[in-house]
């Protein structure tokens, strides 16, 4: 049963009893485990006596979005279509703006169940399915274990201020789920072509997209290769979680962000497993459900709640704005374009490993992605140009870029999220993460040698 908090109404009008089928328009969850968009579309079906349709839109110009990405998608979107298979549920992946797709299959369906986003364009696309369908359409909550307007109302500025609601609340969401085979197969429906799932290299082929950026060989993509590295995570790190978690070439850190951002696991399942795994006054248990839940959760409430989360100036607090704008003016010992940055090509070690690491494997270290930040800040001439830069960056190399998180974690070194230290040039009163501070964490030359040699998790 799929709790209320995370059922809302995109508009008021009426389900069709004549519909050929219960449409669930999936965009975000790309899983069949622990989907409650899935599972509500079942149930609803079920009360109708109709199959279930599940369809996808897959875009050309998804924003930001490149090869890298893409690849990472379309590997989940086959498991996706396999396993929806085997319960007796189409498929239908189509190319086309998602918002269309939606709304042409809509035309033959009873009603439609989506899934939720949190940025400007998947907010928009589920305004326009609302408005435009001629059937009633609800949008269910399955990304997040404590649905966002339950947890809080309001943009929270801290961990401090949101980590009480959602600690109170999370015990009610993070419940078992099974997702049954709906009685009506929809296996044998007409009209309901799209391209073939299972052959997702033919659909990267035929895609018109950034291919300068190309797919990564340590992350595939789905719910299949999720569940595997989340049950060795399990087995292997989630005891010694807090001790070893920021030492990027040790590999206890969970790498799941791609998978929750790509909806290929969800973060329920992953609590359950986690916290049936070992004991719950585990210092590991407590340091990964405060990353996966309540930093992520604020990430999502930050972007939620603040229509510019990414522009300098709806990102950055106004008490951090002030003070880097008092140090505009300041020398910095070293200024670098944007392209030597890309192309790692800069005075810091530390620093080149880690882009390089981006550019090559799509992901970094939560700690080294601090530092990655933080020295954009020193290198460039003004923090608005520091943060398109990063996000730039960010954005294009990250699998899980583009996410809540993303846009959270740079504003937080900007000072969102944060409060003012001692004032220094250039930053001012923000927060200062030097590599003083990155050695007293992990061996930094270890990181370096191991990311030229290209051996960092053998």
């Amino acid at each position: 049963m799929v709790e209320d908090e995370r059922l809302k109404s995109l508009n008021d009008k009426p389900a069709n009893a004549d519909g050929a089928y219960v449409l669930y328009w999936m965009q975000a969850s790309m899983r069949t485990r622990y989907n409650h968009a899935l599972s509500e579309a079942i149930a609803r079906a079920e009360k109708l006596e109709k199959p279930v349709v599940v369809g996808f839109g897959v875009m050309d110009d998804y924003p930001e979005a490149n090869a890298r990405h893409y690849a990472f998608m379309l590997q989940g979107l086959a498991d996706v279509a396999a396993n929806l298979k085997d319960k007796g549920i189409r498929f239908v992946l189509r190319h086309g703006h998602p918002a269309d797709v939606a709304l042409e299959l809509a035309k033959d369906a009873c009603l439609v169940i989506c899934d939720r986003g949190y940025t400007a364009h998947q907010k928009a696309w589920r305004d326009t399915v609302g408005e435009k369908a001629g059937v009633q359409a609800i949008q269910v909550e399955s990304d997040i274990v404590v649905p966002v307007e339950t947890a809080s109302d309001k943009l929270e500025s801290a961990a401090r201020t949101i980590r009480r609601k959602i600690n109170d609340r999370r015990d009610d969401f993070i419940q078992e789920m099974r997702i049954p085979s709906p009685s009506k197969s929809s296996l044998t429906l007409g009209g309901l072509e799209g391209l073939d799932a299972s052959d997702w290299e033919g659909v990267l082929d035929r895609l018109k997209l950034d291919r300068a950026v190309k797919p990564v060989s340590d992350f595939t993509g789905g719910e299949e290769a999720g569940q595997r590295l989340l049950n060795t995570f399990i087995d292997d790190n989630l005891a010694d979680y807090a001790d070893r978690r920021s030492v990027p070439h040790d590999g206890a850190a969970s790498r799941l962000s791609p998978y929750l951002h790509f909806g290929s696991l969800s973060p329920v399942e992953i609590a359950l497993k986690c916290k049936n795994a070992i004991a719950p006054q585990s210092e590991g248990l407590r340091s990964f459900l405060e990353e996966m839940i309540v930093r992520r959760e604020l990430s999502i409430n930050f972007v939620n709640y603040c229509p510019d989360y990414d522009k300098y100036s709806g990102a950055v607090p106004d008490w951090a704005q002030t003070t880097l704008k008092a140090h505009r003016p300041d020398d910095r010992p070293h200024i670098y374009t944007r392209e030597e940055m890309e192309a790692a090509d800069t005075h810091d070690d530390i620093w080149n490993a880690a882009m390089t690491e981006m550019v090559e494997r799509g992901y970094l270290n939560n700690h080294v992605r601090m530092y990655w930040v933080k020295r954009i800040m020193d290198w460039t001439n003004t923090p608005e140009y520091a943060h398109e830069t990063a996000l730039y960056l960010n954005n294009k190399y990250f699998l899980d870029g583009r996410d809540p998180n993303s846009f959270s974690n740079i504003a937080w070194a900007f000072g969102r999220h944060d409060r003012p230290f001692q004032e220094r040039a250039v930053i001012g009163k923000v927060r200062p993460f030097t590599d003083a501070a990155l050695k007293r964490r992990f061996d930094v030359k270890a990181y370096v040698t191991r990311v030229r040699d290209g051996d960092l998790f053998s």
